[in-house]
């Protein structure tokens, strides 16, 4: 067998640093290269699922959307014959903002409905104003100021400049209590202003479940 035979190079100071220094460099280029591939081969493996995921995706939304359209329309006339059964009984008209139906088993259930976004008219700004300078004046010892600070924050409004409704339902209560005439006119024309927007319309479904509790039908990707 040969023997391998050993090289010793001399170098000066000065070259075993430069040396050392063209090592480094190499090393932060390997480095560097591997970094930039793993980072294309993170972006290929993103596009390659995404590109797989989606079309499923769009098809169970497009699912989810006609299954929605068809409960709507199937339960159009239902919905028609009890609000007639409604005037009938009550003589006035339903104001639902839900219909929930239930089997006659009662093992399964379904509720149409719609969201709804808290609105008030421009009265509500003289409600307001009737509230806050009832409120101002009593702002004289520590435990009226506390009060005056708990109303004006019910009264605070949301980042898009309206009240919560269930605030004021909490300002109702504080106005009743106090007995005060001028503060509960000052919330009823609060009230009186409230004009919800509609929102989305939405699907619930629910089934028995074995202890007798009903159990939601997940019908979205945050409930599943």
């Amino acid at each position: 067998m040969e023997e391998k035979k050993t090289v010793s190079v001399e170098m000066t100071e000065e070259q075993r640093k430069q040396f050392e220094a063209f090592q480094a460099a190499e090393a932060r280029k390997r480095a560097e290269e591997k970094a930039r591939q793993m980072r294309q081969d993170y972006t290929d493996m993103v596009d390659k699922e995404i590109a797989a995921l989606m079309p499923e995706l769009v098809k169970v939304s497009g699912d989810i959307a006609a299954a929605k359209k068809k409960a709507y329309e199937n339960f159009k006339a239902i919905i028609e014959l009890k609000e007639e059964i409604f005037r009938l009984r009550r003589n006035e008209d339903l104001d639902v903002k839900s219909h929930t139906f239930t089997t006659s088993k009662g093992d399964m259930r379904i509720t149409l409905g719609a969201y709804q976004i808290d609105n008030y008219l421009d009265t509500c700004e003289e409600g307001i104003a009737i509230v806050k300078e009832y409120i101002s004046s009593l702002a004289k010892d520590a435990e009226s100021q506390a009060l005056v600070a708990m109303v004006l924050k019910l009264l605070a409004k949301d980042a898009k400049g309206t009240l919560k409704a269930s605030r004021i339902i909490q300002l109702r209560r504080l106005a009743d209590e106090s007995g005060n005439e001028r503060f509960i006119e000052g919330v009823k024309i609060i009230e009186e202003s409230y004009a919800p927007v509609p929102s989305k319309t939405y699907v619930k479904a629910e089934v028995k479940g074995e202890n007798g509790s009903w159990v939601n039908v997940p019908l979205g990707m945050t409930e599943s």
